[in-house]
């Protein structure tokens, strides 16, 4: 899920219609509305969110301060103007990137993503991994080949790999990929959703990529994990021997 914070509805409503047509959960919120918002919303709904975008709002300069003091997800500044003034400043408050607008979904997933892997310690890409997701709107690859998938199985998925390694509960996965406020449906639906993404990953890969935990809910082996190795000797015949299975390459950086 991603939030803009601008004080223009059309601004956010414009957004709202372009991630919705692209199958990604939106908020828009009104600054002040918004600091309301942060200062009572709960973990799990703030765990939700994928990124921040701050638009041309009232003191927009301190709002990462307050946003970092409950979230680690990126804040991505906005700017109407291209100006080196006005992006200097957004970089000085605390903002991890800045673009101009108005901007694309996809770049903003991709920027997203290129953000939190600075983050993290990934291990180094080489094009011999077998599987990988880009997180710009384009269906992940598997070796050479694109596993096509719906918009929502996609969305599971970036937000798995996003995740990976960590136990993932059912309303997370669904308040990420559905939005916190979303009333029209039941948490079920991810059910439904992650039971046909794993059915397919598994028929591609030869072994449960996905875990899952009653009460818990869902994980993503890592790679070289050794619940992934156990997995890949009951079929051998399934998988490659000179490969390492369960391993991604991140593409779409900046």
């Amino acid at each position: 899920m991603y939030i803009i914070i601008d004080d223009r509805e059309s601004v956010t409503s414009s957004y709202a219609t372009s991630f919705d047509r692209e199958g990604i959960a939106f908020l828009g919120f009104w600054s002040d509305v918004f600091q309301e918002w942060l200062a009572s919303a709960d973990a799990s709904d703030l765990a939700a969110v994928d990124a921040f975008l701050l638009g041309d709002c009232e003191k927009r300069t301190a709002l990462p301060a307050l946003i970092r003091r409950r979230s680690r997800s990126p804040i991505i500044g906005l700017n109407n103007v291209k100006s080196l003034k006005a992006t200097l400043e957004l970089f000085a408050c605390g903002v991890d990137d800045v673009v101009n607008a108005p901007v694309h979904p996809s770049e903003v997933l991709v920027r997203a993503a290129a953000i939190r892997r600075r983050g993290t310690a990934a291990p180094e890409e080489t094009s011999a991994q077998p599987f990988r997701v880009y997180f710009d709107g384009r269906d992940p690859t598997i070796g050479s080949e694109v596993m096509m998938l719906p918009r929502r199985e996609l969305r599971i998925l970036e937000y798995m790999v996003s995740h990976q390694g960590k136990w993932i509960s059912k309303s997370q996965i669904f308040n990420a990929i559905y939005g916190i406020f979303n009333a029209e449906l039941d948490e079920c639906v991810v059910e439904s959703h992650m039971s046909k993404l794993r059915k397919k990953l598994r028929a591609r890969l030869g072994y449960d990529l996905i875990q899952s935990k009653r009460y818990v809910g869902y994980r993503l082996i890592e790679a070289g994990a050794p619940v992934a190795t156990q997995l890949m000797t009951k079929e051998p015949k399934r998988i490659q021997p000179t490969r390492r299975m369960g391993e991604f390459e991140f593409h779409g950086g900046l």
